[in-house]
């Protein structure tokens, strides 16, 4: 615990013996001022407690031995100390003071909190929490212009569309989610259902709220209900044509100040606008899937955005619980800009020889929760390939490779990843019906096709050297 720094509910903490007694909030004074008369009468031996808080912990050193090295191959299996230091350095610190009394010990770990908060590593957790401040700070401002949001709806159902629906009801916004298709209002309200319903099975919430929550979902198949809509999100099949043949539909339909944001991850915001009589209430309003787990929203701005506009999509942004970043209309906009040169990487590796396999478990260990070639199966091929050729049609002078890569190779061969079983890696369903990757020999009978003839070995080092810097210097010129 102490080395992961993961919080304890109340009543896991009972059960672990961190804490004597839990009590409900309502009668927390009554049961201290109990606790008090039952240590003054001496019903609670309260020095005893005390005193074992003040002594060295109770175990022989076979005891300490086998609970240290059981720790420590566990942590550090997660957790490398080159990268992250201070579990190493807490597990340290404990391993020194676990035999002396509690202000000896104290002065051994004020010694290593004191190393620890002096690592590069803390220098950087620092910034990055002072940066994620910062971007709410500005989200703020933003929002400052901002119209009344009532009511949201989303066009397009499906796991996106039920995604923000399912965002937007948790957090007590109504919206209407419209589709086509009554199948695809299904899945989206099955994707809702889905969500709502693991929070009901974790104790999160109680089905009587799920009911609630669920309520403020309407599904349609028409326009019907949409004349008093505040803001309308976009997230249909990614295509221009039918993305600006609905937008176009949708804006004839609304009120004159209603935004309408479009969920698009690779098209031009301002080329998009070109097909509304207002362009300056139509922005960008990019989630990330899944997208009730990923915080990060990008609000695009098109060239004829408005700041009402821009402000209205912040706005709702953080009333749906994310963390909006405004950023101009250009490929990729931020996250997939910084992205694809990481998976560009990635390419050149393996055309030169490196396994996939291998670099997986590099970026894993390096601190990625899953490697390119997982990613890449999860997001799916054919975004990758479509995403790719976006980018290296807006950065020809760096993003446009001369070589066929093993992404496109795969992706021709219909191996689209997770979508259809088959990616990088093969896909087969574990005991809880989640895709399992495993192996798969015939991806590597296909790479040898782009792999060039004098392949190359590569060290760990060089592997996330050269994947990172590609990732950072697209960051730097972000």
């Amino acid at each position: 615990m102490i080395a992961t720094g993961t919080p304890k509910k109340p009543l896991d903490a009972l059960k672990l013996g961190l804490v004597d007694a839990t009590v409900a909030a309502d009668d927390l004074q009554d049961a201290a001022i109990d606790l008090v008369k039952k240590c003054i009468s001496g019903e609670l031996d309260w020095k005893a407690k005390r005193e074992e808080k003040l002594v060295p912990v109770k175990l022989n050193q076979l005891e300490q031995a086998m609970a240290f090295n059981s720790a420590k191959g566990m942590i550090f299996a997660k957790a490398n100390p080159k990268q992250y230091p201070a579990p190493a350095l807490a597990i340290a610190a404990m391993e020194k003071h676990v035999n002396l009394p509690r202000d000896k010990a104290i002065e051994v770990e004020a010694a290593g909190f004191a190393k620890a908060a002096k690592t590069p590593q803390a220098e950087s957790l620092v910034g990055l929490f002072l940066s994620d401040q910062l971007v709410k700070k500005l989200a703020k401002q933003h929002s400052k212009k901002a119209h009344e949001i009532n009511e949201a709806a989303v066009l397009g159902a499906g796991i996106m569309g039920g995604g923000i629906a399912y965002q937007a009801a948790s957090k007590g916004l109504p919206i209407i989610m419209k589709d086509i298709k009554s199948e695809q209002l299904d899945l989206g309200m099955g994707e809702a259902s889905k969500l709502l319903g693991k929070m009901v099975d974790r104790g999160k919430m109680t089905p009587t709220k799920m009911g609630e929550t669920l309520s403020r979902i309407r599904p349609t198949l028409n326009y019907g209900d949409f004349a008093e809509t505040d803001i309308v999100i976009e997230a249909v099949v990614e295509n221009p044509n039918v993305k600006r043949a609905v937008l176009k539909e949708v804006e004839g339909l609304v009120k004159d100040d209603c935004i309408l944001a479009s969920n698009t991850s690779t098209i031009s915001i301002t080329f998009l606008a070109e097909a509304l009589e207002r362009p300056e209430n139509f922005v960008g309003m990019h989630f990330f899937n899944p997208v009730h787990r990923m915080p990060l929203v990008e609000v695009i701005r098109g060239e004829k955005s408005s700041e009402e506009a821009i402000a209205t999509t912040v706005a709702l942004a953080s009333k749906m619980g994310k963390v909006p970043v405004v950023v101009n209309d250009c490929p990729g906009f931020l996250v997939n800009r910084v992205l694809f040169p990481y998976f560009g990487a990635f390419d050149l590796l393996l055309k030169q020889g490196a396994d996939f396999a291998h670099v997986d478990k590099v970026m894993e260990k390096f601190g990625w929760p899953m490697g390119p070639a997982y990613l890449i199966d999860v997001v799916g091929l054919d975004t990758g390939v479509h995403g790719a050729e976006v980018m290296a049609e807006g950065f020809p002078d760096r993003m446009k490779p001369d070589y066929k890569g093993a992404i496109e190779l795969l992706y021709e061969n219909k191996r689209l990843g997770q979508k259809n079983g088959v990616g990088f890696y093969k896909y087969e369903m574990d005991k809880r019906g989640k895709p399992k990757k495993v192996a798969d020999e015939a991806t590597y009978e296909l790479l040898k096709t782009t792999t060039d003839s004098d392949k190359q070995t590569f060290e760990d080092q060089a592997i996330i050297d050269r994947t990172m810097l590609a990732f950072c210097n697209e960051t730097v010129r972000c």
